[in-house]
């Protein structure tokens, strides 16, 4: 009798089993369809519409399942459609089963139950092949995964090295000497010098040396090297004695005339010949050609070195890590497995490295950063993408990677610092030529008046 219980037992487990499996086992026959959309432009979007196509005619055909990229957007105008769902808007789309988002706008979304966590549709093992950190960085709230990376991006330091040679032989400041901030400071303060005394009969007329997309990103990123935590959930830490140094960094060089300050892209700075080195976006390589075009309309053909992100001085080696991820929507068994094994399909190697390897983003597994770059570098379509690829891999193994904590706040948080600060940075160099105070005084004073408002 007990021998019959166990066995009645075993077959109604499994059975149980089997139907689970079954509730996810998909009809070549009868495909599921898995709308998608995206924000990726350009070079992206147009590897991503072949990748799409090939895992429709491949994987997809075999097991049932057509991806159907349905909208294309603009960043604002996906965000836009993206909260007009959360809102419950009457004039809203229908939610995407796949869609690109940052964690804050995930947050949003599975707060409304928009959204499915995917830990489950991932064993271990599958998991682990991943960055750590990327995955990490797509837990939300309560700990569980809702953003899958697919494309991640970090930020370095681009040097146009014809321009940097020509000072550098005036000099005597070498290369190795940007890895550092307070290096870069002290080379733009002498660029500034340096293209002043060129026109003696002319003063103050010196050009400037650096500029970076996102000062707030460095004071971020800084307060980590040095130990100390720059962002809270309704302030950032600019109190603490460790923001001291990034304040040296960010302001003092700017009130000597050696930093641009400005809105626009540092890479179209670049190109005009305003700068020469800058730190952005791995995925900005794509905006950085190989000429200068003066404001006289005379051009010159320049070489590019790119270096891993620079680090405080005796600090910790940490960078930047950037880029959204893709989101699966709350709905059947069905569509959820099928998006998932897009997902699968799309970030394995081969596939993910085809995605990356052009456009400056950086791949999302361990043995993509550990074998493929390696062959990419080799076969590098440009000499800036060789040079990029190479500073990612260096940084991949020296670097560990940090992000900004998904507060609410923390746009209203950056805008403003970012704002503020580039304020004070042009006040005050105009405060400086006008030669009534020292530059220490100024900056001291404009110190004062930012950690104390």
């Amino acid at each position: 009798m007990k021998k019959r219980v166990s066995l009645i037992l075993v077959c109604l487990l499994t059975a149980f089993l089997s139907f689970g499996c079954e509730r996810v086992k998909l009809d070549p026959k009868k495909p599921v369809t898995v709308t998608m959309w995206h924000n990726y432009g350009g070079q992206m979007q147009s590897v991503m519409d072949e990748l799409v196509d090939e895992f429709n005619s491949t994987v997809g055909r075999k097991k049932g399942v057509i991806i159907s990229v349905t909208s294309i957007s603009a960043s604002k105008d996906l965000q836009e459609k993206l909260m007009m769902i959360a809102a419950g808007d009457p004039g809203a789309p229908e939610m995407p089963d796949l869609v690109t988002a940052y964690p804050k706008t995930a947050l949003i979304l599975a707060k409304q139950g928009l959204l499915t966590p995917l830990d489950d549709q991932f064993t271990p093992k599958e998991l682990d092949a991943y960055l750590p950190q990327f995955i990490e960085e797509g837990r939300l709230d309560d700990g569980k995964l809702y953003v899958f990376p697919i494309a991640k991006s970090t930020e370095v330091l681009f040097v146009n090295q014809t321009l940097f040679d020509r000072f550098s032989a005036a000099t005597g400041v070498k290369l190795e000497s940007l890895a550092t901030f307070e290096g870069i400071a002290d080379a733009a303060v002498k660029y500034y010098q340096w293209t002043d005394a060129l026109t003696p009969d002319q003063d103050n007329d010196g050009k400037t040396f650096f500029t970076a997309d996102s000062w707030f990103n460095i004071a971020h990123v800084g307060m980590a090297q040095l130990g100390g935590e720059f962002i809270y959930p309704d302030h950032l830490n600019t109190a603490s004695e460790l923001f001291k140094p990034v304040w040296n960094f960010s302001v003092l060089p700017a009130l000597a005339g050696g930093y641009a300050v400005t809105n626009s892209y540092s890479s179209d700075l670049s190109k005009t010949g305003e700068i020469v080195c800058s730190i952005g976006s791995t995925a900005g390589i794509l905006f950085y050609g190989d000429r200068i075009t003066y404001p006289d309309n005379t051009t010159e053909i320049v070489t590019y070195t790119i270096l891993p992100y620079p680090t405080f001085q005796g600090s910790a080696k940490l960078a930047l890590q950037r880029g959204s991820g893709m989101c699966v929507r709350h709905s059947t068994p069905e569509k959820e497995y099928a998006a998932v094994l897009f997902l699968k399909w799309f970030t394995q190697p081969a596939q993910n490295m085809r995605f990356v390897s052009s456009t400056g983003y950086l791949p999302v597994t361990k043995e993509a950063f550990e074998n493929n770059i390696k062959r990419e570098i080799k076969t590098a379509k440009t000499q800036n993408l060789k040079k990029l690829l190479e500073a990612a891999a260096q940084m991949y193994g020296e670097y560990t990677f940090v992000v900004p904590p998904n507060y609410e706040q923390l746009d209203r948080l950056s805008k403003e610092y970012e704002t503020k600060l580039k304020q004070i940075m042009s006040e005050g160099r105009k405060s400086v030529l006008k030669g009534q105070k020292a530059l220490s005084v100024v900056s001291e004073e404009l110190y004062q008046d930012f950690v104390n408002p």
